[in-house]
């Protein structure tokens, strides 16, 4: 095994700027390499002597950076930047309590994924501020106030049906 970390050691400065190719980002290509090596060291079983090492190591690489774009994408559909959370003013309470009784609520709040009924039952029925709420989630103001938009918005619908 001493040729595989040898080898390893070596190939760390061309697998850093194929990284750094593959993210077009300083920071993102440590964060690449680093993962591409700690794959590396798990799996250095499935390495083949006298196989090309530098081959192997991209790979690695490549399939880590198409995780972590895959990862970035889904996040990016999930949630808005904090900041959309704290421009956000209007409190919708009132015209949701004025327009649906709260057996209505209630059996439409049954049908919301969790992440978006806790958004809802701590700011629209508890009252909690969105950033005192966000604490409570322990996620950021806006990825709750992203939750509590789909979360509002699907109780209108679901509460429009019953």
């Amino acid at each position: 095994m001493e040729a595989f970390e040898e080898g390893l050691t070596a190939m760390l400065p061309r697998l850093r700027r194929f990284a750094h190719g593959l993210s077009r980002s300083a920071a993102d290509a440590d964060d690449l390499t680093q993962i591409a090596v700690e794959r590396a060291l798990k799996a250095r079983g499935q390495w083949q002597p006298g196989t090309r090492l530098d081959s192997w190591l991209y790979r690695i690489a490549r399939n880590a950076w198409i995780d972590t774009a895959r990862a970035r994408n889904r996040e990016r559909a999930r949630t808005l930047p904090a900041e959309a959370g704290e421009r956000v003013g209007h409190d919708p309470r009132p015209g949701i309590e004025a327009g649906i009784d709260l057996r209505t609520v209630m059996a439409a709040m049954s049908g919301l994924p969790d992440e978006q009924r806790e958004a809802v039952s701590l700011v629209l029925i508890e009252g909690l501020g969105y950033r005192e709420a966000a604490e409570v989630l322990e996620i950021p103001v806006g990825t709750l106030s992203s939750r509590l938009v789909r979360g509002r918005n699907a109780l209108l619908a679901l509460a429009g049906e019953g």
